[in-house]
């Protein structure tokens, strides 16, 4: 069996004195150079030991003061459910409610934008073809906590009143809903969720370390004629939110 990478060995350390109340919420932890004499280790070591915990939570770095344990934070619960789209308001709020915070979101639209190859894959259309991109920014109590990039074919809804997610009399209503207000039926959707670590603009929208790991989801909805009517990717902080699928139970 190989031997345990020293930074691993330093971070299990680390984690240790947190846990066993050396080092508190709050507390500014000692130089790089410090630990490194006490652990055995180089300077080096300890930063990639520092920077994985940071990545998960632990511990935060503050630009030009230091590293220090990072206070306590109530995880979010997402839920991921198809049973929960509504007729009416917001999944995302009602999750936030369920924990006390309030839910939000701002969005930027952008209409006819050349689909990149990856996007036209799953959209069932040609790489070039016209989208409507939709970034968003999910807050709970102010603070970001979800990224979401969505993509529609612009054939689909051009000429209609739900052709902007969040334009016009359904604005923000929910892909299901905008859909159904067209005559199209959304009968189920896919959601594929891969752990990878956050790029330089996620970590910068949400508040955290470049690189923390996120939970990205490329999830596509589909119409009962089998057709992928919008995709999306969703960026979730592993280190604040949990995902929860819920599985609906059919009966004969």
């Amino acid at each position: 069996m190989s031997e345990q990478p020293p930074y691993l060995r330093i971070a299990d350390e680390l984690r240790q004195r947190i846990a066993e109340h050396v080092w508190e919420p709050g507390d500014r932890l000692p130089s790089r150079a410090q630990i490194g004499q006490e652990c055995g280790v180089g300077e080096n070591v300890v930063r990639r030991a520092q920077e994985l915990l940071i990545s998960q939570g632990v511990l935060e770095g503050r630009a030009g003061s230091g590293t220090y344990v990072a206070e306590p934070r109530q995880r979010v619960r997402m839920v991921r459910s198809s049973a929960r789209e509504q007729p009416e308001g917001s999944p995302f709020r009602a999750d936030m409610k369920a924990v006390g915070r309030q839910g939000d979101w701002e969005s930027r639209t952008d209409a006819k934008v050349p689909a990149p190859a990856e996007i036209a894959a799953r959209l069932g259309i040609a790489e070039g073809e016209l989208c409507v991109r939709t970034a968003y920014e999910f807050l709970a109590d102010g603070r970001p906590v979800q990224l979401s990039t969505s993509w529609e074919p612009y054939d689909l809804t051009a000429g209609t009143l739900v052709v902007l997610p969040e334009g016009g009399p359904h604005a923000g209503a929910g892909v299901v809903n905008r859909m159904g207000a067209i005559g199209i039926t959304v009968s189920h959707a896919v959601e594929q969720p891969e752990p990878r670590q956050a790029t330089a603009e996620e970590a910068s929208l949400l508040g955290i370390q470049k690189a923390a790991l996120v939970t990205h989801i490329r999830r596509t909805y589909y119409s009962d004629q089998g057709r992928p009517v919008e995709t999306a990717d969703i960026v979730v902080p592993a280190a604040h939110c949990e995902i929860v699928y819920e599985i609906p139970i059919s009966r004969a």
